[in-house]
């Protein structure tokens, strides 16, 4: 074995090239994502740590498996534009003609200076869209296109945009899920934010959705005799009035963690425009008054 040591040397050569490859490079990578954003909005930190309740959820999560039957991935096919008005200048009659001209559609002055800002085209490509708005500003108006992500996923109200990678920085085991018995949760936090409804789908699933075939997870609860006034986060027995049902801990921290699937802030990797905000008329002092 006079070669013994050149092996010893080849081997522990190619070892440690692939672990640096798909090992050490990887991490490096999601840490230094971890320092920074990739938010379209830089005001907006993306994603964020979860607190520590929803951190103890995901192990919580994951110890019942609820990732064979649920993913977090919502899958996105395209993204298109819608064109917004927000100007139409100091002639809207010559706007309209534009329009009409490149065949647009059909459009009148004050039909188009009416309601501004307005959405005259919708789901167009993004070249198509580009097109219109070179139109519009040479006639003298002032327009936007709007990124709006389209797929199967988010017509059906999973999500407004792609799960991309950026997602799941934080999250260790990050849990993506491959089979959907249940809908997509990618985005649960903010399409089922109330915490009782969360709870009570928890205990009794057909309850809060008819026909769903998701087992109970009863154990995660108590059934307890009502005494003078019901426990916290607790809620009727449906099957006796003298009790009421009361969460465990691995209840509450997996309905935090679900609460805090937002995947809703538009990234580089996933770009869309943000809804606008509502307007309000409200004085300024009211506007750091807590939402309901």
């Amino acid at each position: 074995m006079k070669f013994g040591p050149l092996v010893f040397l080849a081997a522990f050569f190619a070892l440690s090239l692939s672990w640096s490859a798909f090992v050490l490079a990887p991490q490096l990578q999601i840490g230094s994502a971890v320092q920074e954003t990739n938010a379209v909005v830089k005001t907006e930190m993306y994603p964020q740590e979860r607190p520590g309740l929803a951190r103890q959820g995901l192990q919580v999560y994951r110890a019942n498996g609820c990732a064979y039957c649920h993913s977090q991935q919502v899958q996105q096919k395209d993204t298109l534009v819608d064109v917004v008005v927000t100007e139409v200048g100091t002639n809207a009659s010559r706007v309209a003609d534009a329009l009409n001209t490149a065949q647009v559609g059909k459009f009148n002055g004050p039909g188009l200076a009416a309601g501004l800002p307005k959405t005259i085209l919708r789901n167009i490509a993004l070249q198509a869209g580009d097109s219109i708005n070179s139109i519009l500003k040479n006639a003298g108006a002032k327009s936007q296109l709007r990124l709006v992500p389209t797929g199967s996923d988010i017509d059906r109200g999973w999500g407004t945009r792609g799960t991309v990678a950026q997602d799941f920085v934080f999250d260790s085991p990050v849990m993506p899920g491959s089979q959907r018995v249940g809908p997509d949760l990618a985005n649960v936090g903010t399409r089922l934010p109330d915490m009782n409804w969360q709870l009570q789908h928890l205990y009794s699933p057909a309850s809060e959705v008819p026909g769903s075939p998701m087992p109970s997870y009863r154990f995660l609860f108590e059934r307890r005799k009502i005494s003078s006034e019901f426990s916290r986060d607790a809620f009727a027995d449906p099957e006796s009035k003298d009790y009421e049902i009361v969460p465990k801990p691995e209840a509450r921290s997996l309905v935090a963690y679900l609460l805090s699937l937002r995947a809703e802030a538009p990234l580089y990797e996933a770009p869309m425009t943000p809804p606008a905000a509502p307007a309000t008329n409200a004085p300024a002092a009211a506007t750091n008054a807590p939402a309901k």
